[in-house]
């Protein structure tokens, strides 16, 4: 695992999933668990200021969070294919087992999906879903070019797969820039953040001393594919609600570049037609990514778990 990450691995056919466990403080056999599905270029560091704030709140050790890097990402980059989201929901299952709890699921963007999809799959081994950013999705259109709408929507996301880093400190000047991250890499949970995109690099395999990004392009694009077109993946979370999981949707106002126009807004909200179960919760102030790194977004998210664990026994 990362250095500086406790957690453990757990073995597959097509090689090993390793699992951060941001919980902050030791936490018994007992207490609640919430297991957190990153996005669809990212880590499972990516939860750790959500994790930050959940401890804060609910006391150390009260509740269990833990955090898998999926499969062709950071710490899991070796597992290998098939990729796709039922893969990545079958690799949450298999983590499932060996914790032997009922778990919270959280998911941001992609990971809201997987987060989705394991609901409808396994209703009975999950007490509920947490979808940030994601999980909802409109029928694709004919002759969809998966390659070009991965390149639209998630922008330098994408192209850094193919970019290479002189250095660590270069590969956050990177996100530095880009207006939706470099915002977070400034604020309070600056620290945090910088460490979740620091896990993302490795050396360049040519041994030139260059660094690149972990994520293997081929589980990108087989899981975008699901994302953006997979009709059972669309349907998981309506799916998951008839089956009796309580689902929350909570959306950013901004977008991946923290454009004004996010991926939901109240008049697609109302086309999906959502069951009425489903509570849905719009931040204001937010994009895509500070839903999950700012203080706004993370106290958002964080009600959202709460709700859903229910209340302590403090």
């Amino acid at each position: 695992m990362d250095r500086d990450t406790a957690g453990f691995r757990i073995e597959l056919a097509e090689g090993s999933l390793d699992i951060h466990d941001l919980t902050g403080g030791d936490a018994g056999g007992s207490v609640p668990l919430v297991v957190a599905v990153h996005g669809i270029t990212a880590n499972g560091l990516s939860w750790q200021c959500v994790a930050d704030e959940l401890s804060r709140r609910r006391g150390p050790g009260s509740v269990r969070f833990l955090a898998p890097d999926l499969r062709g990402r950071a710490d899991s980059r070796g597992a290998g294919g098939p990729y796709g989201l039922a893969t990545h929901a079958e690799d949450l299952v298999s983590i499932i087992d060996v914790l032997g709890a009922r778990p919270v699921l959280v998911g941001h963007s992609m990971g809201a999906f997987v987060c989705a999809l394991t609901s409808a799959l396994h209703p009975d081994r999950v007490s509920g879903a947490v979808l940030v950013d994601g999980g909802f999705a409109f029928p694709p259109p004919p002759g969809l070019d998966v390659d070009a709408v991965l390149h639209a929507v998630i922008g330098p996301a994408m192209a850094r797969l193919s970019m290479r880093f002189a250095r660590p400190e270069a590969y956050v000047d990177f996100w530095r820039e880009h207006p939706a991250v470099g915002p977070a890499l400034s604020g309070q949970q600056g620290p945090e953040v910088r460490r979740y995109l620091l896990h993302d690099l490795v050396p360049a395999a040519d041994g030139t001393g260059e660094w690149v990004s972990s994520c293997r392009l081929e589980a990108v694009r087989a899981d975008g594919a699901d994302v953006l077109a997979d009709r059972q993946t669309h349907s998981a979370a309506v799916k998951a609600v008839a089956a009796g999981v309580p689902i929350e949707l909570v959306w950013a106002a901004r977008g991946l570049m923290d454009e004004a126009q996010g991926l939901y807004d109240e008049d697609r909200i109302a086309a999906l037609d959502l069951p009425a179960q489903v509570r849905i919760t719009a931040v204001p102030d937010t994009n895509h990514y500070t839903i999950i790194l700012g203080d706004r977004g993370v106290a958002a998210v964080v009600d959202a778990i709460e709700r859903t664990l229910g209340p302590t026994d403090r």
